[in-house]
């Protein structure tokens, strides 16, 4: 039985940081089991926070740029994090960062060049997870659920908590999931306004009313009527969502409280027009299962049927990261990575580019 040592990369739609799990992970009696044996948070600085934001905007030239630098950056703390640890891993699987993200145009790209991080880190690097899947007409998007599916199947459903919201559950024998829409994107654009890096426990959310108008706004918008397979990102957010925020005169608590009754209702709707009629638990995971009163709110909108369970910290913050540490193994093992019944493709695929380190 091989226990593989990875080092799992994650930066999100909220631009919070980096990510990374040490992890191990193991195949036994066909079931796949794993171990988080250390993790760190790299916050990014302003200006690295906003060049990532912002880099859907740059020229071609300046594209390039930071997709080396990043790349750079991230072997840079990559090999920091081991060195302290003192230890010995097999490879890293890097999810990058996401400058572009049209599938219906056929075009995807994840920051962070593979072979700069393998040079800087000195460590063999499996990344870019999501182009083979949008070259197979899928939506390169979501990919954690087959890490929901070989990780945490005693879950009915697996809902991650971002930027942005996806749920992930086993329909009529297959593995279905999608971004059922939005989540922590609005509340930290609000808070970023107010000074703050985001709502300690949703207080801030929690002592707000509600924006009917803006929530009657949010909930018409066409998105939520288009059916699954779908995703979504940070071009949705700007062009559809900023607009309404700033069209508003409710006070900033007004909008927080607003945006998570909106989001938890989307969520609900999903999540109750697939459960069927027994009782079910939910998995909560993402920065968004740390807010009290968006898990307060969720709770409420999916009643008493469905039972979420908001895991420990660890697994909270870097559940991302320990699935795309388990993807770069099932793409060193030739096995299938993205599911189509999730992203819509021609066919499920064993996705991700392999780097070795080079010397100069």
């Amino acid at each position: 039985m091989r226990v593989y040592k990875v080092l799992g990369l994650m930066s999100g739609t909220s631009l919070d940081g980096l990510d990374m799990a040490y992890c191990h992970l193991w195949e036994k009696d066909g079931h796949w089991n794993f171990s988080i044996k250390a993790t760190k948070e790299v916050p990014y600085s302003d200006e690295r926070r906003e060049y990532l934001k912002n880099a859907i905007y740059l020229s071609e030239d300046d594209h390039a740029q930071l997709h080396k630098d990043y790349g750079v950056w991230l072997g840079q703390q990559s090999k920091m994090f081991m060195d302290d640890l003192g230890e010995e891993i097999d490879f890293i699987a890097s999810h990058g960062h996401t400058s572009h993200h049209r599938p219906e145009d056929g075009v995807t790209f994840q920051l962070g060049d593979g072979q700069l991080l393998a040079n800087t880190s000195g460590t063999q690097v499996v990344c870019d997870f999501r182009t083979k899947d949008v070259s197979l007409k899928g939506q390169g998007a979501p990919l954690v659920p087959i890490g929901d599916k070989l990780l945490f199947h005693e879950y009915d459903f697996c809902l991650n908590l971002g930027g942005i919201s996806n749920i992930s559950f086993e329909k009529d024998g297959e593995h279905i999931a999608y971004d059922t829409g939005l989540a922590n994107m609005p509340l930290n654009y609000i808070t970023h306004k107010m000074g703050l890096e985001y709502d300690e426990n949703g207080n801030l959310a929690r002592s707000g009313s509600l924006d009917h108008e803006l929530l009657n706004k949010l909930n018409g918008l066409a998105y939520y009527q288009l059916p699954y397979p779908k995703s979504t990102g940070y071009e949705w957010f700007t062009g559809d969502i900023v607009p309404l925020i700033e069209a508003s005169n409710s006070s900033n608590e007004d909008l927080l409280h607003t945006f998570i009754h909106h989001n938890c209702e989307q969520i609900a709707i999903d999540v109750l027009k697939h459960k069927g009629e027994s009782k079910i638990k939910l998995l909560a995971t993402g920065g968004g299962a740390l807010n009290e009163f968006f898990m307060d709110t969720l709770q409420d909108k999916l009643g008493p049927n469905v039972e979420v369970i908001v895991p420990n910290k660890t697994l909270i913050g870097y559940k991302e990261a320990l699935i795309f540490a388990l993807m770069g193994v099932l793409r060193l093992e030739g096995k299938t990575n993205v599911l189509k019944s999730v992203t819509g493709a021609t066919s499920d695929s064993c996705s991700g580019e392999v780097f070795f380190p080079q010397g100069d």
